[in-house]
């Protein structure tokens, strides 16, 4: 196949306040979700004048990406496409169409599997598609890439840097915890040859990034941002909840890495440096919190190489054992139930 574009494929997010309810209709489209329930999640988005970091680090992202096809002869074009708000899907392809693109590749800012980080892009994709029509550009998402060395590296890197900035007194009772969006049970125990790839590889990244950068320090995963009615169990424990456990067992100092995501987005800055450090806080634990890759130069060399290797002009890069679909089988990571809010 000869590929004529790339187009990164992100979650968008609002720039101004008033973009903040009509950006969380979109994401909970069909779901039922009353505007009430999204006022509280809009309070969030509020706290930062109404504007999410995620668009801009897109834009920085993207520019990075440009830089680095030029500096290694990768001579594709770049789009961008969100899934709930500005520059649409849609709209871009539509652009493409009318640039005269007909296959491109897709890199979502998603490193694992499941539905909503995997799937739900593919579904994006068809719909975006079938809104353009027929001379719709077709795109071939890139693989994801929860144990190449471009994401796993850079997160090494970061949780080494936020270990420097506790107390080395304190080590012995110093304690790493990963964190990733928690999603619900029956989503992650989903049965066929996927079924719970998104906790297998989440705990893959886990040990490798453990094992990189504080192996003589014990380590859990555990889960943020959690959603959805109360009564539909997600996975746990939440991050809150877990830092309560470790104080009460006498740990004294966390990092926390957000191993979850490539960027620091609003859930990351939201639950993390503000919930889980006030809880740090309350509970006396001396907190560090390692960033995300962003555009840590290792990950942009990374996204360069994954299109190479798509197009045959490298070998897969892992530090991983467990595999990985160029194209996933059509039954998988299937959506979850979708239930009225009451």
């Amino acid at each position: 196949m000869v590929y004529d574009a790339f187009v990164l494929l992100s979650f968008g997010g609002p720039e101004k306040p008033d973009d903040v309810m009509p950006f969380l209709r979109n994401v909970v489209r069909g779901r039922g979700v009353p505007d009430e329930r999204l006022a509280e999640v809009a309070e969030h988005y509020m706290h930062f004048g109404g504007v999410s970091p995620i668009n801009q680090q897109c834009r920085d992202l993207l520019a990075a990406i440009d830089a680095e096809f030029a500096a290694h002869e990768v001579g594709l074009p770049t789009y961008w496409g969100n899934r709930n708000w500005h520059p649409m899907l849609a709209d871009t392809l539509a652009r493409m169409r009318d640039d005269g693109v007909e296959h491109a590749l897709g890199f979502a800012t998603s490193a694992y599997g499941g539905y909503s980080s995997c799937k739900q892009y593919w579904e994006d994709i068809a719909a975006a598609r079938a809104h353009v029509g027929p001379r719709a550009p077709r795109i071939a998402k890139l693989r994801q890439f929860h144990d190449d060395p471009g994401f796993v590296g850079p997160h090494t890197e970061a949780v080494t840097t936020a270990l420097a900035e506790l107390d080395p007194a304190r080590r012995a009772t110093t304690r790493l915890v990963f964190t990733a969006h928690s999603i619900p049970v029956t989503m992650a125990e989903t049965a066929g040859p996927t079924g719970g790839r998104y906790n297998a590889q989440l705990e893959e990244t886990a040990r490798l990034v453990h094992a990189a950068a504080a192996a003589d320090l014990p380590y859990d995963l555990v889960w943020q941002s959690r959603s959805g009615p109360p009564q539909v169990p997600w996975l746990e424990p939440d991050i809150n909840d877990h830092l309560e456990a470790l104080a009460a067992k006498g740990v004294t100092d966390v990092v926390v890495s957000p191993i979850g995501f490539v960027s620091d987005h609003l859930e990351v800055i939201w639950d993390l440096d503000n919930e889980a450090k006030d809880t740090a806080e309350r509970l006396g634990l001396g907190y560090a919190r390692a960033v995300t890759p962003g555009v840590h130069p290792d990950f942009v060399s990374m996204i360069r190489r994954l299109v190479q290797e798509r197009t045959g002009d490298r070998s897969r890069e892992s530090l991983g054992t467990l595999p990985i679909w160029d194209v996933c089988p059509a039954d998988c990571c299937p959506p979850p139930a979708r239930r009225k809010a009451s």
